[in-house]
């Protein structure tokens, strides 16, 4: 299990170097930099732009550019804001709690409204409520969540008034906290939910079909235990991909919701760093993102030997 993991950790190092790469010419695609933005294109003063660009080291060709800040990288270092002048890092961890609770409590959600729902779903196969459960989670599939936060705005915060627009308050366990993060955690989970709720329902009718389902009901035992214990755990194995897969995706999936919704998470800090031209945010951050997402997938190599035990025995 230890060599396992060691050679997925190892096989990330690739990986998390080439988005550094594609992240750090991609950025300087986009016309203008951080001198534009800070003078304006109306300010023409050759002299002050190029000592500008000098100081931020602009002035070195992008291959200087690259050794330099990945050099720094190797060490741990981010490099700091141009715009705030606030190490990089600092920036990333103030705005990642945000952004963490959001992604949390849409995972949340997602898993206890959809699961419970693909398993009825699936035991009470072409009736009624599988029926409805599969219209909700079409549905829930082709609604963009931004446009879904736009709606739920207009209904609880603006009509209704029970919620908040936008913004947030620190964390602490209060309905005053809760009410700014419903409809965003909400909004964010619902296409999550809708994945899940239709993998959990075919995945189940799967289990369902096997013989030793049929062996453990011939004995006699309750319909719950044949369900719960014999039929939904090997039935998790597929739903536990698509959800460590969207949970990583989450972190970076805020982006538009934050904006939707005033929140300052990291969506909110890549925005602003890209409008400002501020390449080492946006490089650190989308870095952090895809460092997240490894460790995302790893836990869920860590679930399937759980899950199954036939895994553990092979490694």
């Amino acid at each position: 299990m230890i060599k396992a993991i060691g050679l997925r950790l190892l096989a990330a190092i690739p990986v998390l170097i080439g988005i550094s790469v594609i992240s750090f010419i991609i950025v300087r695609l986009v016309p203008g930099d951080v001198v534009d933005t800070i003078l304006g294109v109306e300010y023409a003063n050759p002299e002050v732009e190029a000592e500008m660009r000098r100081y931020f080291g602009l002035d070195k060709s992008m291959p200087e550019q690259f050794v330099d800040w990945f050099g720094s990288l190797l060490q741990g270092d981010l490099g700091f804001s141009y715009r705030t002048g606030r190490p990089v890092l600092e920036e990333i961890l103030t705005r990642f709690p945000a952004t963490a609770e959001l992604a949390i409590s849409a995972l949340v959600i997602s898993v206890v409204i959809a699961i419970p729902f693909g398993v009825l779903a699936a035991t009470r196969r072409n009736g009624p409520l599988d029926a409805a459960t599969r219209f909700t989670s079409l549905l829930g599939l082709s609604v963009p969540n931004f446009w879904l936060g736009i709606l739920m705005i207009s209904l609880f915060s603006v009509h209704l008034r029970w919620f908040p627009s936008g913004g947030s308050i620190p964390f602490e366990f209060s309905w005053n906290y809760f009410q700014y993060l419903v409809l965003p955690a909400t909004a964010l989970g619902t296409s999550l939910a809708a994945v899940t709720v239709r993998m959990t329902r075919s995945s189940m009718l799967e289990v369902l079909g096997q013989d030793y389902i049929r062996t453990a009901d011939s004995k006699g035992l309750r319909p719950l235990s044949v369900i719960g214990v014999h039929g939904l755990r090997n039935a998790l194995i597929p739903v536990v991909t698509v959800v460590g897969i969207q949970a990583g995706a989450l972190l970076g999936g805020t982006v538009v919701i934050e904006q939707v919704f005033s929140w300052p998470g990291l969506g909110t800090l890549v925005i602003q760093a890209i409008g400002n031209r501020d390449y080492a945010v946006v490089q650190g951050t989308v870095l952090f993102l895809a460092a997240f997402f490894v460790l995302v997938s790893l836990i869920v190599d860590i679930l399937y030997l759980y899950l199954d035990p036939r895994l553990r025995h092979r490694g």
